[in-house]
C-alpha cells in the first residue's frame, strides 16, 4: 500500500518538473521577460493554482533550475574524488569523470546559457562553482608552490567550461564518455 505522503510528494515533484521543463521549452522560443504564467501552465498542462502553490514568480522556477544544475554539477565534479584517498590523474578513467554526463543530462539548460547572451550571468555562476570546486581539490591535494591557487582554479574552471562550450556549439555530437576521455588526455598531456 502506497503511503499518502509518498504519492503527494511524487505529484509535487512531477508538477514542479513539468513547470521547469515548460520554462526551458519556452525560453528556447522567446525572451524570458515575455514568458507569462499562463504560457507556463499551458505548456506544463497544469492550472495557475498549482503554479502558485509552488512558486510566487517565474524567476523562482529559473532559480530552482539553476540550483538543481549546480547541485548536480557539484556531485558530478566530486564523484572521482569520493572513492579514493589520493586522486591519481594517470589512473583516472573516463567513466569516473562525470562532468560531461552532467552537462548532457541538463543539455537544454546548458544550450540556453551558452547560446543566449541574456543568460551570461548563469555562465559566470557555473564557472564560479567550478572554480570553488577546483580550489577545494587544490587545497586537498596540496597546492603547487609557485602557482597561485586562485589563478590555477580559474584556469581549470574556465578550461572545463570552454570545453563544454565547444561541445555545445558543436551540437553535442560527441558522447559524454568521449568528452571525458578528451579532458583526461589534455590533463595528462599537461602533466607530462
Amino acid at each position: 500500500m502506497t503511503d499518502i505522503h509518498d504519492s503527494i510528494d511524487r505529484r509535487i515533484v512531477k508538477s514542479k518538473q513539468a513547470l521547469k521543463d515548460a520554462l526551458i521549452q519556452l525560453m528556447k522560443e522567446k525572451e524570458f521577460k515575455e514568458i507569462s504564467i499562463t504560457d507556463l501552465v499551458r505548456i506544463a498542462n497544469l492550472n495557475r493554482g498549482t503554479f502558485y502553490k509552488h512558486y510566487q514568480y517565474k524567476e523562482d522556477i529559473l532559480e530552482e533550475i539553476l540550483d538543481d544544475v549546480i547541485s548536480d554539477l557539484i556531485e558530478s565534479y566530486r564523484d572521482p574524488y569520493m572513492h579514493v584517498e589520493v586522486l591519481d590523474i594517470s589512473k583516472l578513467t573516463s567513466a569516473a569523470v562525470k562532468v560531461f554526463d552532467h552537462v548532457y543530462k541538463f543539455a537544454d539548460f546548458y544550450i540556453l546559457i551558452v547560446k543566449s547572451d541574456k543568460l551570461s550571468g548563469f555562465q559566470n555562476r557555473i564557472c564560479n562553482v567550478l572554480k570553488d570546486l577546483s580550489l577545494e581539490s587544490i587545497a586537498e591535494h596540496g597546492p603547487h608552490t609557485k602557482i597561485n591557487p586562485d589563478i590555477q582554479a580559474s584556469y581549470i574552471a574556465y578550461a572545463i567550461f570552454g570545453i563544454i562550450i565547444e561541445w555545445i556549439n558543436g551540437g553535442l555530437t560527441f558522447s559524454p564518455e568521449y568528452m571525458s576521455e578528451q579532458l583526461l588526455e589534455i590533463v595528462s598531456q599537461n602533466k607530462a
